[in-house]
């Protein structure tokens, strides 16, 4: 199962890059989301493989949707995380690939198609940038911290993001933006970022991310303080060492 969610996404990611020159048909989801036909293209390229080496497995795929979160084996898959991004040729994207048993998170990669970078977490066994273990940073202070967040797509959770931010910027080191949630989490578990927050947290941005944090020994909660699981929308990622400060900040906002 692991081998096929790495062949899956790097698979998925030469998709991506062979038509990253190219314009695009983009198809508007709803209100700031958009899709376009590489993400469809690259979902097929992994669904296919899925379903021919796992037919009896569950899949949840951010465009073709699928059967949702059941108790037995559940793939949860975005095939272009950062797709505004890619559409406008801003170059961060990523390939999300997780696999559920039950609920909890098994196995988790992410692939970064245009730096060839594979992060991979499978449960019990730790975190892997390339074959190599990675772990989060050793950063505890705040004012020290370099921090990442999503806007969501509503007026209303940009504006609950901002009350975040505004309580949170005065105290951390800086903020990023990076417009791939999947990518923010991976960040975390290779050290790079000390805390990723997003209010709106989707199940294919986060299942195989939350792995990564926590098999890398870092920490991914509710924003009320409560262990994340993937079908809740508000998530703190972080190293551990920021973590309740941080909590504190956000829930004061």
């Amino acid at each position: 199962m692991r081998k096929t969610a790495v062949e899956a996404a790097r698979r998925a990611g030469e998709v991506i890059v062979d038509r990253y020159p190219a314009g695009h048909d983009i198809t508007v989801k709803g209100y700031r989301n958009i899709a376009t036909e590489v993400d469809t293209a690259a979902e097929t390229v992994i669904l296919d493989l899925i379903r021919a080496r796992f037919p009896d497995h569950a899949i949840l795929s951010e465009e073709a949707g699928g059967q949702g979160i059941g108790d037995g084996y559940t793939w949860v898959v975005d095939p272009l995380d950062g797709t505004t991004n890619y559409a406008r040729r801003f170059p961060i994207f990523s390939v999300s690939i997780g696999l559920l048993q039950g609920r909890e998170p098994l196995i988790g990669v992410i692939h970064d198609p245009l730096r060839d970078q594979t992060f991979v977490a499978e449960r019990g066994n730790g975190a892997e940038l390339d074959g190599a273990p990675i772990r989060v940073s050793r950063v505890a202070r705040l004012d020290h911290a370099v921090m990442s967040l999503d806007w969501g797509h509503s007026d209303e959770d940009r504006g609950r993001t901002l009350g975040a931010l505004n309580r949170v910027a005065p105290r951390c080191g800086t903020v990023r933006a990076l417009g791939s949630a999947a990518l923010a989490l991976a960040y975390v578990a290779a050290g790079w970022l000390e805390a990723y927050f997003n209010l709106m947290m989707k199940p294919w941005d986060a299942a195989a991310g939350i792995l990564l944090v926590a098999e890398a020994g870092g920490r991914c909660t509710t924003l009320e303080g409560t262990p994340y699981r993937v079908d809740r929308p508000g998530c703190l990622a972080s190293n551990g060492l920021v973590h309740d400060e941080l909590l504190d900040v956000i829930r004061d906002s």
